[in-house]
């Protein structure tokens, strides 16, 4: 599944994606906002068993975004998000729909800092559990052999252990 991530230490607060956002979409489904000099871009984060979505009472709510012709304004979807990624404009709710018609997000595009990105979450997953697996055996490095593998026991192991080499 690919889904849009930010990197917070990275943004400037340009605004760049809310302005390309804002221009495709006629409102902008991601929202920058600055506390103490950093910037944090709030997106929605397509969460599953979604509260937005499970709130509607027009079911205007999808998992691929909003139906506008359903959606009367309510506000409810606004008030139950976690993240705050759903705004009411001109009486109509918006959220970040990862511009499904787009390869890439117009968001994505338009950050020069990279602080956006879309990435596939289960090849992120697989390479930090590699890089996980790689850390803590040495495998994949070359230049160790087997016997440098980290031994993992319980305390029941290790005590067992320790008692047979004193019997």
């Amino acid at each position: 599944m690919e889904k849009i991530i930010i990197q917070p230490d990275l943004c400037d607060g340009c605004h760049d994606c809310q302005e390309a956002c804002a221009r495709l979409h006629g409102a902008s489904g991601i929202l920058v906002r600055e506390v103490e000099g950093s910037f944090y871009p709030i997106i929605c984060q397509q969460c599953e068993g979604a509260p937005c979505q499970l709130i509607c009472p027009t079911e205007a709510m999808t998992e691929k975004g909003i139906e506008e012709a359903k959606c009367i304004g309510c506000g409810l979807c606004m008030m139950v998000c976690p993240f705050g990624a759903v705004e009411i404009h001109e009486r109509k709710a918006h959220k970040c729909d990862q511009c499904p018609d787009l390869g890439t997000p117009a968001c994505v595009k338009a950050c020069s800092k990279r602080a956006i990105a879309k990435v596939d979450t289960q090849k992120l997953q697989e390479e930090k559990q590699r890089q996980h697996i790689q850390k803590i055996t040495g495998v994949g490095k070359g230049n160790r052999k087997s016997s440098d593998l980290i031994n993992v026991m319980t305390a029941r192991t290790r005590a067992r252990k320790a008692a047979e080499k004193e019997a």
